[in-house]
């Protein structure tokens, strides 16, 4: 009821459709200042020579929820809003966030507490899974993202930019998703036109999640930049089973054109067979276990009344998105090396803003 107010409000008001501003494509521009925006995140230690955003400007930074997460709308001159999610923090519980690293069918309803529960649609394939320590993560940024969206709306804001870093930028797949299901569905107005730049983001879920993702923003509306020194984007740990493989596959009836070989060669194949097979299905288990079964332990002492949802049998990361590759050459190297030290130095915006400064204008 509420959103039919808000849009009857949005019409009343605004007769005629604003033109939008958004333009597809990656726009260096647009990641540099969206970059130096985000940095302000932290104290002045951590954006050490970085210049403020000259184009978007903070109106409002939410309250910590969930496992401590947070985000911040920037607002333009030309009237594109941007919805800035934070990455990890020091915080034990921001990590716990990444850890809680078991997949979870895209579709489906998370029990948040005792009384609050979210129906989130990532995805409509079936076989799509996410990461559900993120999922859970946008759970609770999504109920207030969408009262302040509609706000922004009705003010005459059609055009959005969704950017997060760091684990910023695995959350903010999800938020994308999750907002063009709503549009979608009417819950949201379709003439809202929604942009995506993952930054430095990890892997969000498995490729069944990644292929519809990006056929639905393969247009030049969703970007996932990478340093190719960064170790972030390599992460979570990704295991391949054999039922990880699209239905049609050589591998489906192999058990059984096994069997139809002539002793000993059937016994033989069998053996390899097991060999190449049980390993990763005991790997893949072994993961689910801690990264869900057990971190849930830790995530239910954080969110009173949260309950574990049924994890999907796959662990099967892959990375996400049309890609602008940042790659680093002896000169980046030289200013900033490799080490055993300092684990983010690849990851930091200096280092992300220092490569896209050399990307073609």
């Amino acid at each position: 009821m509420k959103q039919i107010l808000y849009l009857l409000i949005g019409i009343l008001a605004f007769g005629h459709l604003s033109a939008q501003k958004l333009k597809p494509g990656f726009d260096k521009s647009e990641y540099t200042e969206l970059l130096r925006a985000y940095s302000r995140w932290s104290d002045s230690t951590h954006y050490k020579d970085i210049p403020e955003s000259s184009r978007f400007r903070r109106t409002y930074r939410s309250e910590e929820m969930g496992l401590v997460n947070k985000w911040e709308l920037y607002e333009s001159p030309d009237q594109i809003n941007v919805i800035s999610i934070r990455g990890t923090t020091p915080s034990e519980v921001s990590w716990l966030a990444n850890f809680y690293a078991a997949m979870i069918p895209a579709k489906g309803q998370l029990h948040l507490s005792d009384t609050v529960t979210f129906d989130y649609h990532f995805a409509d394939n079936p076989r799509a899974a996410v990461h559900v320590g993120w999922s859970v993560a946008s759970a609770y940024l999504l109920q207030d993202i969408i009262p302040v969206l509609w706000k922004q709306y009705t003010s005459g804001v059609r055009d959005f930019i969704i950017f997060g870093h760091s684990q910023g930028g695995g959350i903010s797949y999800l938020i994308t998703a999750q907002l063009l299901y709503y549009q979608k569905t009417g819950v949201l107005p379709a003439d809202i036109h929604f942009k995506t730049y993952c930054s430095a983001a990890p892997k969000p879920g498995n490729l069944p999640f990644a292929y519809e993702y990006e056929a639905s923003r393969q247009m030049g509306w969703s970007y996932t930049i990478v340093n190719a020194a960064d170790w972030v984007p390599e992460v979570p740990v990704s295991i391949q089973t054999l039922t990880d493989f699209n239905v049609t596959n050589p591998f489906k009836n192999a058990k059984s054109l096994i069997k139809k070989q002539k002793f000993p060669t059937n016994l033989a194949l069998k053996h390899v067979y097991n060999q190449l097979t049980k390993h990763n299905k005991k790997a893949m288990r072994r993961y689910q276990q801690y990264l869900g079964k057990v971190a849930s332990k830790f995530v239910v002492k954080q969110l009173v009344g949260f309950k574990s949802p049924e994890y999907f049998e796959s662990n099967h990361y892959v990375r996400t998105g049309n890609m602008i590759v940042l790659y680093p050459d002896s000169l980046y190297y030289a200013q900033y090396p490799d080490s055993d030290t300092d684990l983010f130095v690849h990851h930091s915006i200096q280092s992300y803003l220092y490569l896209t400064d050399k990307l073609p204008d």
